[in-house]
C-alpha cells in the first residue's frame, strides 16, 4: 500500500505585511522548524481521521474553555474537508478524470497555534500536495497559493490574503508583488509576481511566540479590511507605505545593510500599531525585544514576532527576557535540508 506523505512549514512575514491582501508587497520566510504533516493512503472509504488536535473530550467545562480561548472552535478538519471538495471541482471543471481509489486521510501539526504562523493554510497546502501525488494531478505551482486561498475564503469565509500561501508554497525566502499592474490570469486564478530569494541574506533573526496568549488572524484582519475599503487615508496610506518597506528591505538584505533592514522592521511595526489598537501582550513583546536592542514586529496577525539581534550575547538577554512573559525564542531554521 503506498502511504504519501506531504509536509508545509509555518512561515513569517518578514516585512511589508499586512498588505498582501490589499495589493502591497512582502518579503516571508518559511520555518522549518515547525510543520503540518499529512498522510494520505489507499482505503475502502474516503475517510478523515481526526487528530490530536481536535479535542471532543475535555477534563473539565475550564479545560474546554481554555482550548477554545487558545486554538478557536475549529480544528484540522474543515480544512481537509474544504480542500478535498475544492480539489474536485477543480478537477471537474478543466474535465480531468479521477480514479476511483478511495483513501484515508489524517493530520498532524506542531505548529504554534492561532499566533499568525499561519498553521491553518500549512494544512491546507499539505493535503494539496498529497491530493496531486495520488491523483497525478499538478496544479501550476504559481496557482496553489491562489488554490489555497481560495478554499480559506471561499469554502470556509476565512479573511486572509495571499502572502502565507505564496511562501509554504514557495518556501525558503520570497519576495512577492501584489500590485494590479502585474495581475494576472492562470487556470481561472489571479497571480501575481513572486521571486525567490536567497534565504542566506537573512542574518540573525529570530521568531518569538507567546506560550500561553493568542489572536486568530480574523480579529485583526477584519477590522483594518474594512477601513481600507472605505477608502480611510491613513490606512490606505499605511499600506502603501507597508509596501515601500518590503520594497527596500529587499535592497537591503541584497546589500548585507543590517542596519537599515532593523529599522525598516522597526518601522513595519510602528506603522501597524498607528492604524489599529494592538493587545497591551503583544505590544509587550515588541517592546521588550527592542529594550534588548534588537528590531521587532508581527511575524503575522499577532502573537508571534520576527525580528534581527546584533549578536549572540544579544539574543541571550532577549530570550531570557521574554521567557519570563511566557514567550518562546527560537533561531528560525529557513533553508532547506538538501541545500
Amino acid at each position: 500500500m503506498k502511504i504519501i506523505r506531504k509536509k508545509a512549514h509555518a512561515r513569517a512575514g518578514f516585512l511589508g505585511n499586512p498588505s498582501d491582501g490589499y495589493n502591497g508587497k512582502t518579503i516571508s520566510f518559511i520555518i522549518r522548524n515547525f510543520s503540518a504533516e499529512v498522510v494520505l493512503y489507499e482505503w475502502e472509504q474516503v475517510e478523515i481521521v481526526m487528530a490530536e488536535q481536535d479535542r471532543g473530550r475535555f477534563r473539565s467545562v475550564y479545560d474546554l474553555a481554555n482550548d477554545v480561548k487558545l486554538h478557536g472552535y475549529y480544528g484540522g478538519i474543515r480544512l481537509i474537508k474544504a480542500t478535498i471538495k475544492r480539489f474536485v471541482e477543480y478537477c471537474e471543471v478543466r474535465q480531468i478524470p479521477l480514479h476511483s481509489q478511495n483513501f484515508s486521510i489524517r493530520y498532524n501539526s506542531d505548529i504554534p497555534r492561532q499566533v499568525g504562523l499561519a498553521g491553518s493554510s500549512s494544512i491546507i497546502v499539505a493535503t494539496l500536495r498529497c491530493l496531486m501525488e495520488f491523483y497525478d494531478v499538478k496544479l501550476p505551482e504559481e496557482v496553489q497559493p491562489s488554490f489555497v486561498l481560495s478554499v480559506e475564503q471561499e469554502e470556509l469565509g476565512i479573511s486572509a490574503g495571499l502572502q502565507d500561501r505564496v511562501i509554504q508554497v514557495y518556501e525558503g525566502l520570497v519576495f512577492m508583488n501584489f500590485d494590479k499592474s502585474v495581475e494576472k490570469t492562470v487556470s481561472g486564478y489571479r497571480c501575481y509576481d513572486y521571486e525567490r530569494l536567497n534565504p542566506a541574506l537573512l542574518n540573525n533573526v529570530y521568531i518569538a511566540w507567546h506560550d500561553g496568549l493568542s489572536e486568530p488572524t480574523e480579529v485583526y484582519h477584519n477590522d483594518i479590511r474594512g477601513r481600507f475599503l472605505r477608502g480611510e487615508e491613513k490606512v490606505v496610506n499605511a499600506m502603501n507605505r507597508f509596501a515601500s518597506i518590503a520594497a527596500e528591505g529587499k535592497q537591503a538584505l541584497h546589500n548585507g545593510n543590517q542596519e537599515t533592514l532593523a529599522k525598516l522592521i522597526n518601522e513595519n511595526f510602528d506603522l501597524r500599531r498607528s492604524i489599529s489598537k494592538l493587545p497591551e501582550w503583544q505590544e509587550e513583546m515588541v517592546e521588550t525585544a527592542r529594550s534588548c536592542g534588537a528590531s521587532a514586529k508581527f511575524a503575522g496577525s499577532g502573537g508571534a514576532i520576527v525580528g534581527t539581534y546584533r549578536d549572540e550575547e544579544m539574543l541571550g538577554k532577549m530570550a531570557e527576557k521574554l521567557t519570563e512573559m511566557e514567550v518562546r525564542t527560537i533561531v528560525p531554521k529557513v533553508e532547506s535540508d538538501l541545500n
